[in-house]
Formats: C-alpha cells, structure tokens, sequence
C-alpha cells in the first residue's frame, strides 16, 4: 500500500502548527468583549478541531453553562475574527521536524497539499509566516468547498485535481476528523499522537499507522522509493 503513495494531504492545526496558543489568546479576548467569563489554554486544546466557529460554540457553551442560540453565536464571531487575526502567530510554534520532513518528500517527488478545517483566510498566512508554504501545491481551508473534514469532500477535491487514484493519496493528521474524511475518501491514513484530537487516542478512530512524532512518517513513506 505504501508503495503506491505519490501525494500526500496534511491537516495544519495540531499536525504541522501547534497554534493552539494563539487561539485560546483570541477566545479568551472574545469572551472578554462579550462579558463572559474565561477560559484556559488546556480547555481551547479539547475544543479545536471542527474549525472557527465551533471552537467558538464550544467556549461560550462553557461559559455560559447551556447551548449557544444561533444568532449570538453569528454576532460573535467578527470579533473572534478579529482577535485572531490580530493574533495568528504571535504565539504559535512549529512542531519539530516538519520542515525538514516536507523539504524530504517535496525533493523525493510527492505532490503535498494543506487540507484543514481553518479558515483559509488565516490558512496561508501561518505557512508563510513558517516557511513551508512552496511545499504545497494545493491548500484548502475549512470554508473554500462546501464540507469539511470529517466529510470527504475535501480529500475527494484532492483527488479530482491531482487525477489520483485512491490508493495514490494518504492522509496524516491528529484528530479523529482527518481518519473520518480518509476512511469515507477511501485512501490510506496516518495518525499523529501529539495533536488535537478530543483527549482520545488517535488510534481508536484506525488509522493505518500511528506516529508519535512528525519523523516517524518517513518510517512508512519511503522517499528513496519515489
């Protein structure tokens, strides 16, 4: 299986980027402005994931001890927006290996893409921001089609624009979303253990492999192969 992989579909937020802290900064200066009370950095790590505006439903659910109503939630999140943007990579830090591991498979020949649940408008900022945007020929954020992970739409896009067969596309990401959108895809799956991932262990969802650390990739990816 591993020997016919020529492309492969990173998630961004808990797999290349730690930017955790930087969005419990902009959730915490949210619920300020809002009136309601705060949150901790620990907290935001179990509520990422679902993109914007769900970590947004999910902080002000808790804040607020019962479910969010529609309409406060949209009246949100502009100032969400805005915080983050102000805040996008003040605090965020790239996870270790990730650029030597993209500069690896890039030089090898694999076509890599960017697809995460993150707005794209804050997507392309953080890869340049971290040097590793030329590696990337596709890049798809959680609001450029009409789903996002765990549908598979997004990896299906990737597919269609590449013209790969399923078994030419992998997957690698640390939440439960990106195994989902893989199985459902029909392609192969690397789990990560050090993300985002609902305090659950990656590989309850089965991904094809499980990888402590961002190197251990090359355990199952042979560059010298391509």
């Amino acid at each position: 299986m591993w020997d016919q992989i020529k492309a492969i579909a990173f998630d961004l937020d808990g797999t290349l980027i730690d930017s955790v802290p930087d969005l419990a900064v902009a959730t915490q200066a949210t619920l300020a402005e809002l009136g309601l009370s705060s949150c901790t950095e620990a907290q935001v790590r179990t509520w990422v994931g679902n993109g914007a505006e769900m970590l947004m439903r999910r902080a002000m659910t808790h804040a607020l001890g019962l479910d969010v109503e529609q309409t406060a939630l949209d009246a949100a999140m502009p100032t969400f927006m805005h915080h983050y943007q102000e805040n996008l990579e003040k605090h965020s830090v790239l996870y270790a290996d990730v650029h030597s591991v993209l500069q690896t498979l890039f030089d090898a020949g694999y076509k890599l893409a960017v697809v995460t649940n993150k707005p794209y408008r804050f997507t392309l900022p953080l890869l340049n921001a971290f040097g590793i945007n030329d590696f990337f020929s596709l890049v798809l954020g959680g609001d450029t089609l009409a789903k996002m992970k765990p549908d598979p739409l997004p990896l299906q896009h990737v597919l269609r624009e590449w013209q790969l067969e399923k078994s030419q596309l992998l997957m690698v990401g640390d939440s439960r979303n990106d195994i989902l959108a893989a199985k459902a895809a029909g392609i192969a799956s690397i789990g990560l253990t050090y993300g985002y991932n609902y305090g659950e262990d990656i590989g309850l969802s089965g991904p094809d492999a499980v990888c402590e650390q961002f190197s251990d990739i090359l355990n199952w990816v042979n560059p010298a192969k391509q």
